[in-house]
């Protein structure tokens, strides 16, 4: 049994079916997703419906997910005369076109194609996605979260950062999140190619950033947390 983490994958389904063939993936392993599933690549619900189907693989809900949870939702329901103010509100029509602007187009135009009852199931999946996870291999145990952790205060508990602030903070990465040396933060969201120019996973003290832009020409990180072997498609 090995554990693998990866991030941002973004509809990039080709990319996403290449590294679990050069991982070996397998029944017995668990894979974690650190958010941004969806959007901007173009297959982002042949994606979620692959990751359904797999007891083994954790998502963790990302930027685009929160979004998408809630604008997907809205286009559910049928607009009336009665509720079109209060449904199609300003700050409703102004997510929906920065979401789209922000590669959410990809999306929307997939789950048109699915039928009712399909759409339906793909949301109630979205919602499964958690806000963080830990996961202890080894002597080390690995705090996994999309963008970081935002307003970041030392003794704040995870349950008392907001979803904004785990998804979409870009945090200070020479910040030490957490006093004991054994405890690391893997996230994705901030492409390492903005950090370093290259796409490779980033690590600076106990801080690990595995994404490497696979929506953006780079490159699809994969780490396994039994040895940290990274791998790239």
């Amino acid at each position: 049994m090995a554990t693998y983490v990866m991030a941002d994958i973004h509809g990039e389904y080709d990319k996403f079916i290449k590294m679990l063939s050069l991982i070996e993936f397998s029944d017995e392993d668990e894979l974690y997703i650190v958010g941004d599933v969806i959007d901007r690549g173009p297959n982002s619900v042949k994606l979620l419906r692959d990751l359904s189907l797999r007891d083994n693989v954790y998502p963790i809900v990302g930027n685009h997910e929160l979004v998408a949870r809630i604008v997907l939702r809205k286009l559910l329901v049928e607009v009336t005369e009665e509720n079109a103010e209060s449904h199609l509100d300003a700050e409703t029509i102004g997510m929906y076109l920065e979401w789209t602007a922000n590669g959410g187009y990809t999306t929307v135009k997939e789950f048109r194609e699915l039928s009712e009852s399909e759409r339906f199931d793909l949301l109630d999946y979205l919602d499964e996605f958690v806000l963080y996870d830990m996961v202890d291999v080894g002597n080390k145990t690995f705090v996994l979260i999309h963008g970081g952790l935002g307003n970041f205060e030392p003794g704040k508990k995870l349950s008392q950062y907001t979803p904004d602030e785990l998804t979409f903070c870009r945090p200070d990465y020479d910040t030490k999140f957490f006093d004991d040396d054994s405890v690391y933060l893997i996230s994705g969201h901030t492409p390492t190619l903005s950090i370093t120019g290259e796409p490779s996973i980033y690590y600076n003290g106990n801080n690990i950033v595995i994404d490497c832009g696979a929506a953006y020409g780079g490159r699809l990180a994969c780490l396994k947390l039994d040895d940290m072997t990274e791998f790239y498609i």
